[in-house]
């Protein structure tokens, strides 16, 4: 069980939680749950953390084929400039380990961002706090559990 599990089934949200047995020697944590369990690459998006000048550490989230749009993001939280954050402090901050942060039940609630292409979608999966671990919701849960919101912030 994981903060962000915890999360969701505090508030009733209609979810599921879908596991596999994550590979240290995974390249991309992403497309490891896309191929091992087989779900439309578009509807899983990966949690970024990045460091917004002037606000503070933010959380991206964005399909996993696709790239941060770093100037996008600063755009949407109304920052100068955004850089990905250190690993470390994404952890400290998050409550979670890198290739397994959640958007949802942070340690440290981030502002949080999503990329719009997922409102597209009647479902969505993101980390559900654990490597191995994934989350399907709806989007506009997401962005209500998450306290987020929706802006153009990835790129291909």
């Amino acid at each position: 069980m994981t903060p962000a599990i915890l999360l969701v089934r505090k508030a009733k949200i209609a979810h599921d939680v879908l596991s596999y047995e994550h590979d240290p020697a995974a390249e991309s944590y992403g497309r490891e749950a896309v191929d091992l369990l087989q779900l439309e690459p578009t509807m899983v998006f990966k949690t970024l953390v990045a460091d917004a000048e002037g606000v503070g550490l933010v959380c991206a989230v964005v399909p996993v084929l696709m790239m941060l749009d770093l100037k996008a993001l600063a755009d949407a939280v109304g920052a100068r400039r955004v850089r990905m954050a250190d690993p470390a402090a994404a952890e400290r901050a998050t409550g979670y380990v890198v290739g397994g942060i959640s958007p949802l039940g942070q340690k440290k609630q981030l502002p949080v961002v999503i990329d719009a292409t997922a409102l597209a979608f009647e479902r969505v999966y993101v980390s559900a706090g654990r490597r191995g671990l994934e989350l399907s919701l709806a989007p506009m849960d997401l962005v209500k559990l998450s306290r987020g919101r929706t802006g153009p912030i990835a790129r291909a």
